[in-house]
């Protein structure tokens, strides 16, 4: 089937990218097989923003480097080298979500349909962690859904039903409280050094972050089960999600600050007084009711998360927000994080897709995605810039906060990093390729709309700028066609007719003059 979109511009982007690596850790797709991997796996994008354009294509390069063949199949990995912190083959559950999300995009569905299994059969930590103690946060129902509805296939969901029930109550039995409530450490959610875990006892919090999860995970069971025809479980798990959704709204919001927050694990808990990024995470799963919308005030206010390089993990206002070289690089009481930056941005596109107008905007929605696009660059020694993904952020500077912190704890053994040339002698370049957040799902979902339904429909409501003539998301496997959405404000750029246009299997089957939502049924 001929394609709108060309390989030619992404094969630049490869060659470019190849170039200006310093390959430190071949896995199972080593850089020389890096475009022919992305000529047959990935969605071609074009648009008028080339630092958008160019970043989407280097995430997918990055991610590429994390596919890992091992003796239980593929599996995606969060660091290139081994850390001491994860588990069999190098995996860790922190982020593992996030490469469900970013992978489903992918046309070889191997790699993700291995990755579930692994999880909760094969030695992931879901599966063999003792019941008291689950390790790090993970919606694994909700992120193996999200994937059936790109692939219109729900057989392996069905497959691995009975294990994420296990998985389930497995938390609910060990991490649920009398009160109804998820707990989690602030660093089993990946966000050691909050402010939050330091005002709990034993960084022990009901946190709005594993309740968001545990009501996604929830839900998905609950739509699971009705296609496997198991009613009983789907009414058991559809009641969990709506009893947390109930909880999360009455203990975790705070009706003065207008925001969800931490509650402390005590005897007589009161709601921490920061606001921290994860707050939004419930809009990942559209949990809170409309009237919680007020909180997106904040992400654009330069005393709440709003910076230059952010969003900040805490609010600025708040007097123990710091940006810090002096501890532990890995800090979430003010840096910015990728992971949390790419829930956010989910959340924001949920909120200005499914839920009544506010007033939040699209230019909003990219404004903050412009904002991550701009913190992916590292300057070389030679004074160039290339496209680089790492740990956290110095949020008013752009400067990869942890990756200094670690240079500077080596000290002149940590000379050469910048040009990305560690070595054993100099260090480990730990946070190289960091594979700990989403991007081209944030373009692909978000930006250009395409939201996967459940059902043989295709739902497109693109949240791209107003100064945007054009894009053209093209190859795109979705329930086992190939789709293109082009949008051509004057018809001069692609020559197929003016506004937003839906391509499957080569044929046009929806069109509006005006860049609006369009929802068809799939031929």
């Amino acid at each position: 089937m001929q394609t709108i979109l060309t390989f030619k511009k992404m094969e630049s982007y490869v060659e470019t990218f190849n170039q200006n690596d310093y390959e430190l850790y071949r896995q199972y797709i080593p850089n020389e097989q890096a475009k022919d991997w992305m000529r047959s796996c990935i969605p071609l994008f074009e648009c008028p923003d080339q630092e958008v354009e160019e970043i989407y294509y280097f995430r997918w390069w990055t991610f590429r480097k994390h596919i890992k063949n091992t003796p239980d199949g593929f599996v995606i990995t969060e660091f290139l080298p081994p850390v001491p912190w994860a588990g069999k083959h190098n995996t860790i559950g922190c982020a593992a979500a996030h490469h469900f999300r970013e992978g489903r995009w992918l046309h070889d569905s191997r790699y993700i349909e291995d990755y579930a299994r692994f999880w909760l059969r094969r030695g992931g930590e879901v599966r063999t962690r003792i019941q008291n103690n689950r390790g790090y946060s993970f919606w694994i129902a909700d992120s193996l859904l999200a994937f059936a509805k790109v692939t219109g296939r729900f057989d392996l969901c069905v497959e691995l039903l009975p294990d994420l029930i296990i998985n389930y109550e497995a938390w609910e039995g060990g991490q649920r409280d009398a009160n109804g409530l998820y707990w989690q450490r602030d660093d089993r959610d990946g966000m050691e050094c909050s402010i939050s875990g330091r005002l709990a006892p034993r960084q022990l919090g009901y946190r709005a972050t594993i309740n968001s999860y545990m009501y996604g995970d929830a839900l998905a069971i609950a739509e699971i089960a009705d296609l496997a025809g198991d009613i009983g479980n789907a009414q058991r798990f559809r009641r969990r999600g709506e009893e947390i959704k109930r909880l999360t709204q009455q203990q975790l919001w705070d009706d003065e600050a207008c925001f969800f927050k931490v509650l402390p694990r005590t005897d007589q808990p009161k709601l921490c007084d920061v606001r921290e990024l994860h707050g939004y995470t419930p809009w990942y799963f559209n949990l809170p009711d409309s009237d919680k919308s007020v909180a997106w005030e904040q992400l654009m206010d330069t005393k709440g998360f709003f910076a230059p390089f952010g969003p900040t993990t805490a609010e600025q206002r708040h007097r123990d927000f710091a940006v810090s070289y002096m501890r532990n690089g890995c800090q979430w009481n003010g840096p910015g994080w990728p992971f949390s930056t790419a829930v956010t941005l989910t959340g924001l596109a949920n909120l200005l897709t499914d839920y009544p107008p506010t007033t939040m905007t699209r230019k909003d929605y990219f404004k903050v995605l412009k904002i991550y696009t701009r913190s992916h660059r590292l300057k070389l020694d030679d004074g160039r810039e290339v496209p680089w993904i790492d740990e956290s952020l110095n949020p008013f500077s752009g400067d990869w906060l942890t990756r200094t912190a670690q240079k500077m704890a080596l000290g002149t053994a940590a000379v050469g990093w910048s040009d990305g040339a560690a070595s054993a002698e100099k260090g480990q370049e730990r946070g190289k390729d960091y594979n700990h957040s989403t991007y081209c799902d944030l373009i692909i979902n978000g930006l250009l709309g395409l939201r996967p339904q459940g059902n043989d429909r295709l739902m497109v409501a693109p949240l791209i700028p107003d100064d945007w003539d054009y894009f053209c998301i093209d190859h795109i496997r979705y329930h086992d066609r190939k789709l293109a959405i082009v949008y051509d404000k004057t018809g001069q750029k692609y020559r197929r007719g003016k506004g937003l246009i839906l391509y499957c299997d080569g044929k046009k089957i929806a069109s509006r003059e005006t860049l609006s939502r369009i929802e068809v049924g799939l031929p």
